[in-house]
């Protein structure tokens, strides 16, 4: 009797050692594979961070936040470059409330409707891209600026286009 329990002991403890072989092998090859297959994606989404990377670096060319000339220049003359930014901005939004037609914008509007600054890129320290529209009508703004001596904005129209209707 001693030896059949010994016997099926025997054999229930192979086939539980043949289970947990099995059982491991399959689980190590599952995290081999997801180890491959991560070093994969990690490899191509490094590749995608450089290719983005790039390209911020090539948008933000054209940018006051960047252009250490155009803050050096605002430096020189006494202003804080990280206040004067929004100041900027801010100052050509406020136009937009201006009753009429709007002061920069040499296009009228139309059906009652208003043509109003919708966003704007300070380029340096001379010169700023802007859009506008009406919700029908779509356009952009090349505008030049300077700081009078009495601390105020002052900007000039230099070219302006109004987007074809379809």
């Amino acid at each position: 009797m001693k030896q059949k329990i010994f016997m099926y002991l025997f054999i229930f403890t192979s086939l539980l050692v043949l289970f947990q072989y099995v059982n491991a092998k399959n689980i190590f090859k599952d995290i081999d594979k997801k180890l491959v297959t991560s070093r994969t994606e990690l490899k191509k989404y490094k590749d995608s961070v450089a290719v983005l990377q790039n390209d911020i670096m090539e948008a933000s060319h054209f940018n006051l936040d960047k252009n250490e000339d155009a803050i050096t220049y605002f430096e020189n003359e006494g202003y804080k470059v990280d206040e004067l930014i929004p100041f900027i901005k801010d100052e050509l939004y406020k136009l937009n409330e201006v009753r009429g037609e709007h002061p920069l914008i040499p296009y009228a509007s139309s059906e009652g409707r208003k043509l109003m600054l919708n966003t704007i890129k300070l380029l340096n320290h001379k010169w700023i891209i802007a859009d506008f529209s009406d919700g029908e009508f779509w356009g952009e703004l090349f505008l030049t600026y300077e700081i009078t001596e009495d601390k105020e904005l002052k900007f000039n129209l230099v070219e302006h286009f109004l987007y074809p209707l379809n």
